[in-house]
């Protein structure tokens, strides 16, 4: 899993929760202070998010 900063450049937020790349906004403004083990497991968090933006039709893809 990379660490690289998962903006797909999409910013559009759904309850707090950006449809392009499932971080809060909290999140996205605290990602380049985090080591690699905080990115990994915020970016699970995020997949876990995402998919259930798909699941209900909110995901947005670039």
């Amino acid at each position: 899993m990379s660490e690289k900063n998962p903006c797909i450049k999409v910013c559009e937020f759904h309850q707090d929760i950006c449809v392009g790349c499932g971080r809060s906004k909290r999140e996205i403004k605290q990602w380049k202070k985090l080591d690699k083990t905080e990115r990994r497991a915020l970016l699970a968090e995020a997949d876990l998010r995402l998919l259930a933006l798909q699941v209900s039709g909110r995901r947005k893809s670039r």
